[in-house]
């Protein structure tokens, strides 16, 4: 094998090996928009409308209206989620996507399950 063979099966294999996200807090989530990775915290609010068409939001390490870091589940992906209820409430949960912002507040918005583990 010539040495550009090795740096073109190289390249491809750098480009099939899946990115690792990084691990952040809640609060160091905002200063990584753009970026996919994993968010932790406690949570500290939630939203968990009865209509199965509204979003849950998940605030972490602080309540509504002050919260640093929300998760988002919309509406339209509720049902791959179960039932989550109120005894997620001081829970430690870690979520990974990437994180955006809205109305200048990072969060995150999941669409399966196995975005969210529970620590």
């Amino acid at each position: 094998m010539t040495s550009t063979s090795v740096v073109v099966v190289a390249a491809l294999l750098l480009q099939a090996w899946p990115a690792v996200a990084a691990t952040l807090t809640a609060e160091a989530a905002g200063r990584h928009v753009g970026e996919t990775a994993t968010v932790c915290g406690t949570v500290a609010s939630a939203h968990l409308p009865q209509s199965a068409r509204e979003s849950i939001l998940i605030d972490l390490d602080k309540r509504y209206p002050d919260q640093i870091f929300t998760i988002v589940i919309l509406g339209r992906d509720r049902a791959r989620f179960g039932t989550l209820d109120k005894s997620l409430l001081g829970q430690h949960l870690c979520a990974t996507a990437p994180i955006q912002l809205y109305r200048g507040r990072p969060e995150m918005v999941v669409q399966d399950p196995a975005q969210l583990q529970k620590q």
